[in-house]
């Protein structure tokens, strides 16, 4: 039996114990998210990182139901976190895809763009009814619209480029009072200059907190979930040295992999803000 189904069990127990715990509506999506996280259908690839990724434990923590509208910020041509979510959205919610536009896009946002629309075509019946849009955008959507807006390690490239204010302010306009903003990101040491670990795709934490709060969120929790203690952020090639993408300098790729997968993926924050 899949681990990730235990906690279905579990407050389904709680209810048969008349101990207070979880609806029965709450069981059931959490049952269903279980079972897309377990789904043969995902890439074996994908489902190689859930061990890094904490899938169900990170998406439970935003809070998301398959009632809702969901935005994903640059879901990229892996389809990471498309393969669970516009699934398990399908039938009640909508998922919603904001990818890089088209125009003055880079090379490789348009080849990530072009590789998300062929899986999406590859499979209607899971993936027909996703909703592609763009982003930067001031409206990702129709202003008040979403209920809960994803960004998953995107944060350090807005800061290098100098559009994390506009980025923040958009995510506000698309979400509806009381939405959820939820982001992760590799988190920089915070005893050390932000600049120079931003450099190496590392965010300091407080900063990612001051700049949503800046737009009007408020911080509602944080999780561990993602953390990992044994990410020293100290690598040659920043936080791309170690997996999945394993950039190293010189010709000891090999040699160097092992002790990089023994590390894992990195540290990354896990934040929870609303929309007032």
């Amino acid at each position: 039996m899949s681990s990730y189904r235990l906690p279905g069990l579990i407050a389904a127990l709680g209810l048969a114990l008349g101990v207070a715990t979880a609806s029965a509506a709450e069981i059931a999506s959490t049952d269903a998210l279980a079972a897309q996280i377990d789904s043969p259908h995902r890439a074996a690839a994908n489902r190689a990182r859930d061990a890094y990724r904490h899938p169900l434990g990170t998406l439970q923590f935003f809070g998301v139901r398959d009632d809702q509208t969901v935005v994903e910020i640059w879901p990229g041509g892996s389809a990471w976190w498309t393969e669970i979510l516009a699934p398990y959205l399908r039938e009640k919610g909508h998922y919603i895809a904001a990818n890089p536009p088209g125009a003055g896009a880079s090379q490789e946002a348009l080849n990530s763009n072009q590789t998300l629309a062929a899986k999406l075509a590859s499979d209607p019946a899971r993936y027909g009814k996703v909703i592609i849009a763009s982003f930067p955008a001031t409206d990702i959507v129709a202003p008040g619209t979403a209920d809960v807006l994803l960004s998953f390690r995107n944060l350090h490239n807005w800061l290098t480029t100098g559009t994390v204010d506009q980025a923040f302010n958009s995510f506000y306009r698309a979400l509806k009072p009381g939405g959820i903003l939820g982001i992760e990101d590799h988190r920089a040491n915070p005893a050390l200059p932000a600049d120079a670990q931003l450099k190496n795709g590392y965010v300091r934490e407080d900063e990612a907190i001051r700049l949503a709060e800046k737009a009007g969120f408020r911080l509602l929790a944080r999780s561990e979930v993602n953390a990992n203690g044994k990410d020293t952020k100290d690598y040659p090639e920043g936080v791309w040295t170690l997996p999945p993408t394993y950039r190293t300098r010189g010709d000891t790729r090999d040699q160097d992999r092992e002790k990089y997968r023994a590390i894992g993926e990195s540290d990354r924050f896990t934040l929870k803000f609303i929309k007032p």
